[in-house]
């Protein structure tokens, strides 16, 4: 599996990606649904904080708004990307490979990632230990990940082989147990949520179900109350993908 093949894939699906990932129905799904867990307890004004798999930075620019004082800097392995995150955000864009070992790097209070270490199995080893490198001691990492335990992950992966919206060869579903003894004892577990129900696939997903983008708004409120009562139900194997809060050791 290589790098080269998300990065391509990537440039491909770019404008269809930014439509339905980053409209405001999206985007209130992210708040109410990941955001809402990823940053809870936290206070990140003032703190040195990058996004990894950054993208145009639409989600630093949500992060913003929740901590107007935080210090942002986006990675991304598409130079279109980082373009768009410096204009957007006025702030610092890097354009790097996660899977390759990263050099003379600064670091961070916290790096946040959304849906893109699954992107990165193509050697997931050595993206972990970037992101410990590049992070201070007692620093958090944050993400939200695709569960590789999750009940349906037999129909996921043939999704991943056919369509034409994913890269079968370099991306996959993660087992959070799996992911965090890849990195040696360098983080431990501060919390750990397993969500993502209906309103995940047909509001978040939009882009994978082919659900229009301006049909979105109409069907959320019932799929937004279905994805809370979803969220009282006990376990992991009902739900699509996890959020974590490490702290580096």
């Amino acid at each position: 599996m290589s790098s080269i093949n998300q990065k391509s894939h990537y440039k491909k699906i770019h404008d269809d990606y930014e439509a339905h990932y980053y409209d405001p129905t999206s985007m209130e799904y992210r708040q109410r649904f990941i955001d809402d867990i990823m940053f809870k307890g936290l206070d990140l004004d003032g703190k040195r904080v990058a996004e990894f798999a950054s993208g145009s930075g639409h989600n630093s620019l949500a992060l913003r708004e929740r901590f107007p004082q935080v210090q942002l800097t986006g990675f991304d392995i598409s130079a279109k990307a980082c373009a768009s995150y410096r204009e957007l955000l006025n702030s610092e864009a890097i354009e790097v490979d996660l899977t390759k070992p990263l050099k003379n790097m600064p670091t961070f209070d916290c790096i946040f990632i959304f849906g893109g270490l699954h992107h990165c199995v193509s050697d997931l080893d050595t993206t972990l230990s970037n992101i410990a490198d590049m992070l201070e001691p007692g620093g958090m990492l944050l993400f939200c990940e695709p569960n590789s335990q999750y009940i349906l992950e037999g129909a996921r992966k043939i999704w991943y082989k056919h369509d034409r919206y994913f890269e079968e060869n370099s991306e996959a579903a993660l087992n959070h147990s799996e992911m965090l003894a890849l990195t040696n004892g360098r983080f431990r577990i501060n919390n750990i949520t397993y969500m993502g129900g209906i309103a995940f696939y047909l509001i978040y997903n939009s882009l994978i179900f082919r659900i229009p983008v301006g049909m979105k708004k109409y069907i959320a409120p019932p799929l937004f109350a279905l994805e809370k009562l979803m969220s009282y139900l006990p376990g992991k194997l009902l739900y699509s993908c996890f959020i974590g809060q490490w702290i580096k050791n």
